[in-house]
């Protein structure tokens, strides 16, 4: 028992050290070729412990490949530029925006890709708006605390989520049932508290023309466009695949590749005759005059007397890609698909030894007392574990304390949702609660603004603890309204 502990607390060190860059996957893989070694995990154990994380990992890097193609396109800006101008100039209107900004690109495009694509566009607003270092911060720690928050509404929102769904049989219509209204509510509930917290630092008017236009930020209209109608399609197939059976990582990666081919410009013979319009407009690549025979002119035709030009203008839209697609791709979250399978087996070392045996007893304690008492206290234990080790690690030892309880019925779906809105939230309590807080904070070190650890958790504490109450107690209620 003590070399299983002593092996996933020394992987979960070199996971979040990170020494000279190591790779968390390796890291990952690495402990677990130790237990294997040690003889804490089996062979055997490797297959079950893949078909555990081989949808939830495939899953989140098709929807992080899409969500970063859409941002090379400038759909993100986009979006936050028309934000920008919806809040008329009105600074606490534009902090409330911003905040459902990031509720919708998290609850489409998990919590990592929410924080980490977000982050840079609201940093550059703030640039561009002259706001003071109070107003950056509040704003700033706004975008990166609503992106895990409101990660509940679908099974894809958030990895763990995915993991969840997966090992308790929950699929994606009956999850958005109970979760979508579970989620809106813990959006209301970020934003009371958001704005109680930052009540001094919510900025005042501002001056909307020292923006760009929305159209200005669109770097490739093509992509850009088939970028919406490949939102539409994701949401629609993931309950199209739940009602067949079909994974939703099928899903997913089927729309990454259609967006890919697409941004890459491929099969070329789609691509090949350019488009011409018969006006310009603002969001094309290219814009040259076009004779009335559809071909390049040399030179702009004088215009007539009465103002009418001799020659037709158009606009001819490149075939080229503007979007380094392979790049794209390479640079995706390749090592989370060796993390998973690795850190899954060092935990699964822990569950061999007869360590979630215990968490499954205190569990089965804890829902002794009713429904509500069943999902805070599942809820607070599993946001308490994921603050510490790991919102990851803690997903899949939480998920075995549940099975190891013998919990049946409304009592374990109250379990098993409770835990992933613990191990949503509770990594927001402290930097190391997720990959993607550390990831995020050496972003903003990157441009300008340190945020400490000590800074971090002294914010993340107050702000995490009211709204994680508010949404297992939403849970709780809607839950049991709906039943098993």
């Amino acid at each position: 028992m003590l070399v299983a502990v002593g092996i996933f607390l020394a992987t979960l060190v070199l996971v979040i050290w990170q020494p000279k860059g190591l790779g968390i996957g390796w890291s990952a893989l690495g402990g677990a070729a130790v237990a294997l070694i040690a003889g804490v995990v089996q062979l055997s154990d490797i297959p079950v412990v893949w078909d555990i994380v081989w949808n939830a990992t495939l899953t989140f890097v098709a929807v992080i490949i899409i969500c970063s193609i859409l941002d090379e396109a400038g759909f993100f800006e986009w979006a936050a530029l028309h934000v920008a101008r919806w809040a008329r100039g009105n600074g606490s209107a534009l902090f409330n925006l911003i905040v459902v900004l990031g509720a919708a690109v998290a609850a489409l495009f998990a919590n990592d890709g929410a924080a980490l694509v977000m982050t840079p566009i609201v940093f550059q607003m703030i640039l561009a708006l002259k706001f003071d270092a109070k107003v950056a911060f509040g704003l700033v720690i706004a975008t990166g605390f609503i992106a895990d928050t409101t990660s509940l509404p679908f099974v894809v929102s958030n990895l763990v989520n995915i993991v969840i769904a997966d090992f308790f049989g929950i699929g994606f219509a009956r999850y958005s049932l109970v979760m979508v209204p579970v989620a809106l509510v813990s959006l209301g509930a970020s934003l009371m508290v958001l704005r109680l917290f930052f009540r001094k630092a919510i900025p005042g008017r501002y001056d909307v023309t020292a923006l760009r236009r929305p159209t200005e930020a669109v770097a490739d209209p093509t992509t850009f466009r088939a970028g919406v109608v490949v939102l539409g399609a994701l949401l629609v197939g993931y309950f199209a695949a739940d009602a067949i059976g079909v994974p939703v990582a099928a899903v997913a990666s089927l729309c990454a590749i259609v967006l890919a081919l697409i941004a890459a410009r491929r099969p070329r013979p789609l691509f090949r005759r350019a488009e011409i319009r018969p006006a310009a407009t603002d969001d094309d690549l290219v814009t040259v005059p076009v004779s009335s025979g559809g071909h390049p002119a040399t030179s702009a035709a004088p215009s007539s007397g009465d103002g009418a030009s001799s020659a037709r203008t158009g606009t001819i839209t490149t075939a080229e890609p503007t979007i380094a697609v392979w790049s794209v791709v390479r640079s995706a979250p390749w090592q989370i698909v060796l993390f998973s399978l690795g850190m899954y087996l060092v935990v699964y070392g822990l569950r061999n030894e007869g360590l979630t045996d215990y968490l499954g007893q205190v569990l089965a304690g804890i829902a002794e007392h009713g429904g509500l008492a069943t999902a805070a206290g599942t809820g607070f234990l599993v946001a308490g574990m994921s603050s510490v080790m790991n919102n990851m690690p803690t997903t899949l030892i939480a998920a075995l304390g549940i099975e190891a309880a013998g919990a049946s019925g409304l009592t374990e779906q109250m379990m098993a949702y409770a835990a992933v809105i613990g191990a949503d939230l509770g990594p927001k309590i402290t930097p190391i609660g997720s990959l993607a807080t550390l990831l995020w904070l050496s972003v903003l070190d990157r441009k300008g603004m340190h945020i400490g650890w000590g800074t971090y958790f002294k914010v993340g504490i107050v702000l995490t603890i009211p709204v994680l109450a508010v949404t297992l107690l939403a849970l709780a209620g809607w839950l049991t309204l709906l039943g098993p």
